[in-house]
């Protein structure tokens, strides 16, 4: 159940006064993705965040609500909270990673998505994110992968113009490494012909790896000038269901050599825990693998 405001304001007062009181760990350059605690409330993130050494947080719903610009924390009345407790906890927010497919042809569902990749650029801007995701085609299942060959040409113009519209509020637009678009040859083309300083990659290093079976070193080798943010995640093979997820390290994705394949190339972003909680009920509770990947990640960054 989404939060009220009177209730948000006052657990804001006393997650920021619980901050000041205490004092907080080195933080590492890590984030993890909302995706992964849908019923926890901001407060509750936040602190989290803090007690267990992360920088950021990637904003992918709230309280179930999928749709970010709408949730009451981020509504004109409340940013000014909103933000002050995000700085008063020492964190920032990685991405805002909307919901976007611009693999859409039909002219009025299209011009929705965009309008609605155009709401989580405003609030990327209002939150002082840098980043707001969108997908190529496809996310979750929810339509058939095209075979049109115009697929690749609505996806750069749907790049395009987010990305002129994004650049100018201090945000760029990622493309996501997902769906039928997970190769480093069908990403660089994509991003090369977009040509845009405001269009970047989110690094899915799950599903380059399971899904087109590149080896990290190559992948970063290819589409490293336009990697800006990552999404990290461990798995194992399951019969008849593809992969389960696992906690980081106790799979058979390389994850560690993600991390070194990045940091060889100079990557500066953050190392994004995307643990899909929402999708995946039955996967460790967010206090367990939310805290395991930063003690993971200490190691993997010593």
């Amino acid at each position: 159940m989404t939060t009220s405001r009177r209730e948000f304001l006052r657990n804001v007062s006393l997650a920021a006064a619980s901050v000041a009181a205490r004092s907080v760990p080195k933080r590492l350059p890590i984030a993890f993705s909302t995706l992964g605690c849908p019923a926890w409330p901001l407060p509750k993130i936040l602190d989290f965040a803090v007690e267990n050494a992360y920088a950021a947080v990637e904003l992918r719903g709230l309280e179930g609500n999928l749709d970010l610009p709408s949730h009451p924390a981020f509504a004109s009345d409340m940013l000014p909270q909103t933000l002050g407790s995000i700085d008063g906890h020492g964190l920032r927010i990685a991405c805002v990673s909307s919901s976007a497919s611009l693999d859409e042809a039909e002219p009025a569902r299209r011009a929705g998505v965009l309008a609605e990749a155009r709401r989580s650029i405003d609030l990327a801007a209002s939150l002082r994110a840098p980043f707001v995701r969108v997908f190529g085609n496809n996310p979750g299942g929810n339509r058939p992968k095209s075979t049109d060959p115009q697929l690749p040409d609505r996806i750069v113009a749907g790049l395009q113009e987010l990305g002129a519209y994004a650049g100018p509020k201090g945000v760029a637009v990622l493309l996501e490494s997902h769906d039928s678009f997970t190769s480093s040859p069908a990403l660089k083309d994509l991003l090369t012909r977009a040509a845009s300083p405001h269009v970047g990659l989110l690094w899915d290093a799950f599903h380059t790896f399971n899904a087109s079976g590149e080896e990290p070193e190559a992948t970063v080798g290819e589409l490293g000038p336009w990697i800006r943010h990552t999404h990290l995640k461990d798995g194992v093979p399951e019969a008849g269901k593809g992969r389960r997820y696992v906690l980081t390290g106790r799979g058979d994705v390389p994850v560690r050599r993600q991390v070194q394949a990045l940091r060889k190339a100079g990557y500066a972003g953050l190392y994004c825990f995307e643990w899909e909680k929402v999708w995946h009920p039955e996967i460790e509770a967010p206090e367990i693998a939310i805290a395991d990947y930063a003690r993971v990640m200490g190691d993997y960054l010593s």
